[in-house]
C-alpha cells in the first residue's frame, strides 16, 4: 500500500508565460517582499484535494476524465495580496465561465469523494510570493497575459529539502 499523496487539480501556465511573469515580478517586487514561487510551480489551482490514497486518486481521475467541457482563454490581468495568508497573487478581472465551471465541477466531485473543500468562494489566481508578511505595492493595471486553456492537470505536491515541487501526474484535454 503506497503512502497518500498531496494532490490538486490545476491549470498549467505555458512556459513562455511563466518566464514573462517571473521577469515582471522581479521588476515590480523587492526581494524582501516575500518568497518567490519558482517559474515551474506557477499555476492556477482548480481544486485542492489534500492527502489522497491510491484508490481515491483513481476514482477522482476517472471522474475528471468524464468532464466534457470546451476550452477557454484565460487572461491574467489583476494582482493583489492576502495579508492573512501572506500571499501575493496574480489573477483575472473577469474569470471565463469555462474556468469557473471546470473548478466547480472538480470541487464538487472532490467534496463528494470526501476531500475537504474550502467554503471560501473560488478565486482563480497564481501565487507569486509566499510569506509576504507586510503590505506590498501592487503594480498599477496595464499588465496582462492571455493564453488558451485546452487541458487541466492533476498534480502532486512534494516537499523535500526545503523546496516544494509540483509533479504532473495526469492531464485531460478539454473539448475543442
Amino acid at each position: 500500500m503506497s503512502e497518500p499523496k498531496r494532490l490538486f487539480f490545476a491549470v498549467a501556465l505555458p512556459g513562455e508565460i511563466q518566464q514573462q511573469i517571473i521577469h515582471w515580478r522581479a521588476a515590480h517586487f523587492a526581494p524582501e517582499a516575500g518568497r518567490p514561487i519558482e517559474a515551474a510551480n506557477l499555476h492556477v489551482t482548480l481544486a485542492f484535494l489534500g492527502e489522497v490514497g491510491e484508490e481515491k486518486q483513481r476514482a477522482l481521475s476517472q471522474l475528471a476524465g468524464r468532464i466534457r467541457q470546451p476550452g477557454f482563454t484565460l487572461t491574467l490581468d489583476d494582482a493583489g495580496q492576502w495579508l492573512r495568508s501572506r500571499v501575493v497573487w496574480l489573477g483575472t478581472r473577469q474569470p471565463p465561465r469555462g474556468l469557473l465551471q471546470l473548478a466547480n465541477l472538480l470541487r464538487a466531485q472532490a467534496a463528494r469523494s470526501g476531500c475537504y473543500q474550502s467554503p471560501q468562494p473560488f478565486h482563480p489566481h497564481v501565487t507569486l510570493l509566499r510569506n509576504a508578511s507586510h503590505a506590498v505595492a501592487i503594480p498599477p493595471p496595464g499588465f496582462s497575459w492571455s493564453f488558451p486553456v485546452n487541458e487541466f492537470v492533476l498534480y502532486e505536491s512534494q516537499f523535500s529539502r526545503g523546496r516544494t515541487r509540483y509533479t504532473p501526474l495526469e492531464s485531460w484535454r478539454l473539448a475543442e
